[in-house]
């Protein structure tokens, strides 16, 4: 049934639209009538409030627990219940929570609309209902790398002690936030908590989770023996949970560790075996095999590295990725001797990375390589210029 053969004799199209996202826009009378056009008796809905909470609950729970397919068949339980839940007591609930599934599933063009959808309504939220939008907003905002805005967002809720949102994903998506704003401390504090947390509730995918955040941030600290030991555990139990989509990450995270630690051949042990789990060659495929050829060059492998930078520069310009097209640009010049390699390094790499906003470590890289490059060719006074920007 249209909204036209619905709304027909009831009330507008416009006021329809308005009562189907909150029940309380229309009166007793008009919600009476639509329903029975709709061959629902008011006792059904009244009789269904209690089975949409309790879906609603476990639709909550499997996205918890990452459970994707036991989320999938809740949701489509709920989309059964579509045309009751409207005038139910959870339409906001649920719309919420749809909203988080668009998020949990990546469908970030759905997750948009649904942000604007919600926020038309925020002025009928209950304080419980808003706190669950903020939450899911800065989620959101992660997944678009507006991590400082995600992070502000946070913040507030945690100040305020926003009730409602489960506090090992809250305090996950806190260390999340920290770790990608180069507070790694913080990260690391907050991480410490959500683990506690998930152990205690024995959210497996969580606990892997949280350990390669929690590594992450030891490797960016130079914690080095507490980030060698999250990633042990996270090869040991990736690979007994076949947590086939991880595990390459993992590797990756592992291999960036040894590589600080200056054990290079473990290191491309590693990135070797993460490229060899990543079948589609895409971004992440891409950042992967960028790093090998920079662990190679530093090795001393010039064949070796020459021929990631290659494919490298190739796939970048298939993904359209202007950062990896000038690093793996800047390699090869390197590898050829071009003697306006460190120029374009200058030039175009550096202020593309500082930009961006890297992390310290990678700059720190490029400004050694440029100080002394400024050192060999007497012009101290550049050369002192990158050496104080890695402090």
């Amino acid at each position: 049934m249209t909204q036209k053969e619905l709304a027909d004799g009831i009330c507008s199209i416009p006021h329809l639209s308005k009562i189907e996202h909150n029940s309380k826009e229309g009166n007793k009378e008009t919600i009476a009538l639509l329903l029975e056009r709709l061959g629902i008796e008011i006792e059904d809905v009244a009789g269904k409030d209690e089975e949409i909470k309790a879906l609603l609950d476990e639709f909550d729970n499997q996205m918890t627990f990452q459970i994707k397919s036991e989320a999938e068949r809740v949701y489509s339980m709920l989309l059964e219940l579509g045309s009751l839940i409207p005038f139910s007591s959870h339409i906001y609930t649920y719309e919420l929570y749809k909203y988080r599934y668009m998020l949990f599933k990546g469908n970030d063009g759905e997750a948009e609309a649904q942000h604007e959808l919600l926020r038309k309504h925020l002025k009928n939220f209950s304080r419980q209902e808003r706190n669950l939008f903020d939450y899911f907003t800065s989620i959101h905002l992660m997944r678009q790398a507006k991590y400082h805005e995600a992070d502000a967002i946070l913040e507030k809720l945690d100040a305020e002690q926003a009730g409602g949102i489960n506090i090992g994903e809250f305090l996950y998506h806190r260390a999340f936030a920290k770790g990608y704003t180069l507070q790694a401390g913080y990260a690391i504090h907050f991480g410490k908590k959500a683990l506690q947390n998930f152990m205690e509730h024995h959210n497996f995918r969580r606990i892997l989770h949280t350990l390669m955040l929690l590594g992450i941030n030891y490797t960016h600290s130079n914690i080095y023996e507490e980030a060698s030991s999250c990633f042990e555990h996270l090869i040991r139990n990736a690979e007994l949970l076949n947590e086939k989509e991880l595990l390459p990450y993992v590797y990756h995270n592992m291999g960036l560790l040894q590589k600080k630690m200056q054990n290079t051949e473990l290191a491309i042990h590693y990135f070797e075996k993460s490229l060899s789990l990543q079948l589609e060659k895409e971004f992440n495929y891409l950042v992967t095999l960028n790093t090998l050829g920079e662990t190679r060059f530093m090795a001393g492998d010039t064949s070796g590295a020459k021929k990631c930078f290659a494919e490298v520069s190739q796939l970048a310009d298939r993904l359209e990725s202007k950062k990896y097209l000038l690093l793996s640009t800047f390699y090869l010049m390197l590898e050829a001797e071009d003697p306006a390699s460190f120029e374009y390094l200058e030039s175009k790499v550096i202020p593309l990375l500082e930009e961006g906003k890297e992390h310290k470590d990678d700059l720190a890289h490029f400004y050694k390589l440029l100080a002394a490059y400024f050192t060999r060719e007497g012009k101290f006074e550049q050369a002192v210029h990158y050496l104080n920007k890695m402090t």
